[in-house]
């Protein structure tokens, strides 16, 4: 039976985490401010100017929980984990994939397909409940044309094709999102998707959360042993996760976007939350942070539906089922990967 354990995510500058027998003990100029047993934790998290002491490091590495770093903002930084695990003959498949161009694009077809009806659920729901009509219209048309774009995506014929109407949809899709916020529409206006760095607090707001969902699914795959370097959709780079970004990419919707407009919607974040740098980027406060994770760890908590399982789990399983059905498609367990889609 698998258990959802939490993540240790440490953003106060300063702390210092150190091995206290069986326990993480974190220390801020010398003061005890938490004492966390390490069983009940599945990985830890450091934003910034944090210390993770060499015994710690070691215990995790020994124990397979990763230390995963990120700046200040969430970008990620480093992540280190001990030895290598899981089952060489499902890498050796997962490589088998990529080297056979049908096989690549069938998996990539239903990461697309999966994040675009997702996507669209997204639109139709927030059409149904905005009482302004040209906004539901909007938000209407963009869902049929994300629908449109799942038909071209499921007979693409080839991968840069297949990348290209997913890049158009994301693009429809982003260019409605702000018409889904219901209060302070003017201070979190979104007019397109950018990152690296984001310009607006809602770009901030979302590249944050997909910091977060990118760090679990880089953990989900590493926990059936695959490799989150090879993936089918984004293509390979050194030192990018390929895999975990696909995997991301069916459960953006799902769990980051939906987190971003409620935190929004039901005023946990105002605009005070966020501050410009210099050069015109935007970022979360520390304050603003610690309401994105705590909320973040309360959504992996409440159950969801699978449709293809059959029954409820936590949405933070939902990431490791995932990954063991993608562990399934590859050993030829299944004619093909059932990517997770929300109602």
């Amino acid at each position: 039976m698998l258990q959802l354990a939490n993540t240790l995510y440490v953003m106060t500058q300063g702390s210092y985490l150190h091995l206290d027998s069986d326990t993480v003990r974190v220390e801020v100029e010398r003061d005890t401010r938490l004492r966390v047993p390490l069983l009940q934790l599945g990985g830890i998290v450091t934003f910034g100017n944090v210390l993770v002491s060499p015994a710690l490091i070691g215990r995790c590495a020994e124990d397979g929980r990763a230390v995963t770093m990120l700046d200040y903002n969430g970008r990620f930084l480093a992540r280190m984990v001990g030895r290598t695990g899981g089952n060489v003959l499902l890498r050796r498949a997962q490589h088998e994939a990529l080297s056979d161009p049908e096989a690549s694009l069938t998996i990539a077809r239903c990461v697309v397909a999966g994040k675009l009806q997702n996507s669209r659920q997204v639109l139709l729901r927030g059409a149904r409940e905005v009482k302004d009509d040209i906004l539901s219209d909007s938000l209407g048309a963009a869902a049929r044309l994300l629908g449109e774009s799942i038909s071209r995506a499921r007979d693409a014929t080839d991968a840069d094709v297949l990348r290209g109407i997913e890049g158009a949809a994301a693009r429809a899709y982003f260019e409605v999102f702000d018409s889904l916020i219901r209060v302070e529409r003017e201070a979190f206006r979104m007019t397109e998707r950018n990152r690296r760095p984001p310009l607006d607090r809602i770009n901030a707001l979302l590249s944050f959360c997909y910091a977060l969902l990118l760090t679990d699914c880089t953990t989900a795959l590493e926990g059936v042993g695959l490799d989150p370097q090879v993936g089918y959709l984004h293509t390979l780079r050194p030192g990018r996760p390929a895999l975990a970004l696909d995997l991301m990419e069916e459960l953006r919707p799902a769990v980051a976007d939906r987190l971003a407009l409620s935190l929004i919607n039901r005023r946990q974040l105002e605009p005070d939350d966020f501050e410009q740098r210099p050069g015109g980027a935007v970022s979360l406060t520390e304050k603003g942070r610690k309401t994105v994770v705590v909320a973040y760890q309360e959504r992996k908590q409440e159950e969801v539906p699978h449709q293809f399982l059959g029954r409820k789990m936590p949405l933070g399983l939902v990431l490791h089922m995932q990954a063991r059905l993608l562990a399934r498609q590859l050993r030829g367990d299944l004619a093909g990967y059932p990517p997770y889609l929300i109602r």
